[in-house]
């Protein structure tokens, strides 16, 4: 329980059943004692000026968090206002569990032997993206594992087909991990590999694969996977060619203040130079059915990373609430500590599933979400141009 009042930025007591301090029974002391470097570090954020390592350390570890919130609120409404948060409708759609890397994260895959191993077809996966467009879905986000029995041009197959079907589907798709293995089976650069992928109805790419960028984290993890500057490499590579992006982060790998500071960190200088990602996710790492047993982390936790992500990210517009691992009620409150977007209204999601969490939200559940926080909800694009907006009065009567 004392740990659990220090989360949020108080001091814990010891009280008797009339809540007075029971004598003799020390006061509890608060483990984050606040410095004039941290006040410094906070009024920076507040005032929208670049934080440096050492300032976003502090803001994680000693700011109480409605503050570190208000904070990130604060910058929120500077850079894209607090009158409304957006969402998109759109399918995830996993088509294949095969991966040979073996991640001690993952609850997903399998090998190419195992009983329940599966890849779909390419007339499923149309199947499934003109079910989604029916349904409203303006993006579709393919995601899959290394599978060796996929070769590059199954890869650009399955996305001409897609768009010979739905031409105006946006295919937000694939990862780094799996551009670099497509280029690296091809013996190809990234760039003509990025270009083929293109050509064929690639749009953009997500930024699945990051979990933290940082090597020594990775090596513990993921071995096998891409590393950090592989991945920083994919990126800009695909923002050279015009093509935008989108940054994650999954925290809660056994990494310290300083992993995850260095990960906001590698990924503020690559917009720097390139300008080229749209938005920013995090979430928490989901132990359960995985090979590691790290903690789950809380509400707070989560709370803590939004903001500091809004507040260390100077230069991303859009941060999003990621609702899909922590719920819809967390993600709610996500937008009140710096979160703009509430992501997409998934109709299909199968990899956070298969550790056994599995929320589910429709579009007028999340509508009725943002009103309550006092926000108009809008329905936007991948490029989060606004498609349609609700009227908040109207949402509210009708929850």
């Amino acid at each position: 329980m004392a740990a659990f009042v220090r989360e949020l930025g108080f001091d814990p007591v010891l009280t008797s059943s009339l809540y007075g301090h029971r004598p003799g029974k020390p006061r509890l002391a608060r483990v984050r004692p606040e410095s004039s470097a941290t006040r410094t570090a906070l009024q920076k954020a507040q005032d929208g000026q670049r934080l440096n390592a050492e300032e976003a350390t502090l803001l994680h570890d000693s700011v109480p968090f409605h503050e570190l919130g208000s904070a990130a609120h604060k910058r929120r409404r500077q850079v894209v206002g607090d009158e409304r948060s957006t969402f998109i409708i759109d399918r995830n759609i996993s088509f294949t569990n095969v991966c040979t890397v073996g991640c001690k994260f993952c609850a997903y895959h399998k090998g190419p032997q195992d009983a329940d191993a599966f890849a779909m077809s390419i007339e499923e996966i149309v199947r499934r993206v003109e079910e989604a467009a029916r349904l409203g879905a303006t993006q579709v986000m393919l995601q899959g594992g290394l599978n060796p029995a996929l070769s590059l041009d199954w890869y650009k197959d399955m996305l001409r087909a897609i768009k010979r079907s739905v031409p105006h589907i946006w295919l937000h798709s694939l990862s780094p991990a799996e551009v670099l293995w497509l280029a690296q089976r091809s013996h190809l650069t990234l760039q003509d590999t990025l270009v083929q992928l293109r050509e064929a109805g690639l749009d953009s790419l997500p930024g699945g694969g990051a979990e933290i960028l940082v090597d020594e984290v990775r090596q513990r993890v993921s071995p096998a996977k891409i590393a950090t500057s592989q991945w920083l490499d994919v990126m800009e590579t695909a923002h050279g060619l015009g093509m935008r992006t989108t940054a994650t982060m999954v925290y809660g790998l056994g990494e310290t203040t300083a992993d995850r500071v260095r990960h906001l960190l590698h990924i503020r200088d690559l917009q720097d130079r390139t300008g080229g990602f749209r938005a920013f996710i995090p979430w928490s790492f989901q132990p359960n059915h995985t090979r590691l047993s790290e903690k789950p982390q809380n509400g707070v936790d989560y709370l803590r990373m939004v903001a500091l992500s809004r507040l260390v990210l100077d230069n991303i517009e859009h941060v999003q609430a990621g609702w899909v691992t922590e719920g819809p009620y967390m993600a709610q409150l996500a937008l009140t500590f710096g979160a703009d977007d509430f992501g997409g209204v998934l109709m299909e999601e199968s990899v956070v599933k298969a550790t056994g969490i599995a929320h589910t939200v429709t579009a007028e559940e999340v509508i009725a979400l943002i009103a309550e926080t006092g926000m108009t909800a809008a329905q936007r694009n991948t490029d989060y141009e606004i498609l349609q907006t609700f009227d908040r009065q109207r949402t509210l009567k009708s929850a």
